[in-house]
């Protein structure tokens, strides 16, 4: 294997948990199911979610997630991230894709596979309150940090996206909170105005982000020194998305703040995106597995392995 094969397939671990970016669940994308699923092929979720700013965008989402102290709760006590964060970057990405990629049936199947983790996920905190993470205002406090992230780092870092008109914002959000109703989660925004406006609403329950979240989102463990280099511009990149609700919590300087080092950072991080693009191809395997289902691309790679 060259050093580029083997760069793409060390990328390709972190984020699915296989050096081929095609895990099991990632080739049922492929062979369960049939039709476009949840989301048009040539729409909008299917464009966001096929960007890699996602992985700026992931970043800044969990800074969201972590102001919450019930939300943080439900990842801090019932999994291993710490441990081993990349375990748990692959299980957000799987449910994130398939959602979108997916037949109908499969997406359906994945939401069923969430709700029944969720039903786990609950507790008590030492001063009393309760957290569970299947309460659908806890679901759509997530779906809103995550939402959010991801729409700011596609404006800011992404692909361009004029092609979609002056209002896909809004198209994103209303179609993606199809996946939250799914979990459980209940008055959902559908613009980006409503999304800003509902965010604030959480304004006076939210919590500084503990200075060990900020720490370990800034330098996550397990990477080498070209990784920690990139991480480096994508965490730096995260900091500047945040919103301005969230960003005085998180320590950053949030998407309000454009001073010329916040500019600096924002190209920095959108070069790093074009570079991994173009060493990773402008399909991530999830898409191509779900355009192969769909009769309108090539088979990929594991698929042309498996019939030889």
């Amino acid at each position: 294997m060259n050093p580029f094969d083997a760069a793409r397939a060390a990328f390709r671990g972190r984020v699915s948990g296989d050096p081929t970016g095609a895990p099991d669940w990632v080739r049922e994308i492929a062979t369960v199911g049939t039709g476009d699923g949840w989301f048009d092929p040539d729409g909008v979720v299917w464009r966001v979610h096929g960007d890699l700013s996602t992985l700026v965008g992931g970043v800044a989402a969990l800074l969201g997630q972590g102001a919450h102290p019930l939300a943080l709760a439900g990842v801090q006590r019932h999994s291993a991230y710490r441990e081993d964060p990349w375990k748990r970057l692959a299980g957000t990405a799987r449910w994130l894709v398939v959602s979108t990629f997916g037949s109908a049936q499969l997406a359906e199947r994945e939401s069923a596979r969430v709700r029944g983790m969720h039903r786990r996920v609950k507790g008590t905190l030492d001063d009393g309150r309760t957290y569970s993470a299947g309460d659908p205002d806890l679901l759509r406090w997530v779906h809103l940090a995550f939402t959010d992230a991801f729409l700011a780092a596609q404006t800011a870092v992404g692909r361009d996206m004029s092609r979609f008109g002056p209002r896909w914002g809004d198209d994103y959000v209303r179609e993606w909170a199809r996946t939250a109703e799914r979990l459980g989660a209940t008055d959902l925004p559908t613009t980006r105005t409503e999304l800003a406006e509902a965010i604030r609403g959480y304004r006076p329950v939210l919590e500084p982000v503990p200075d060990d979240l900020l720490a370990f989102l800034q330098a996550p463990t397990g990477l080498s020194a070209p990784e920690r280099l990139v991480y480096a511009g994508f965490s730096g990149g995260a900091a500047r998305l945040v919103s301005p609700t969230i960003a005085p919590l998180a320590r950053v300087p949030g998407r309000a703040s454009r001073s010329p080092l916040d500019r600096a950072q924002l190209l920095v991080t959108e070069a790093q995106l074009r570079a991994l693009n173009l060493a990773l191809g402008s399909h991530s395997p999830s898409e191509e597995a779900a355009r192969w289902r769909l009769g309108t691309g090539p088979a990929p790679a594991w698929a042309t392995s498996l019939a030889s």
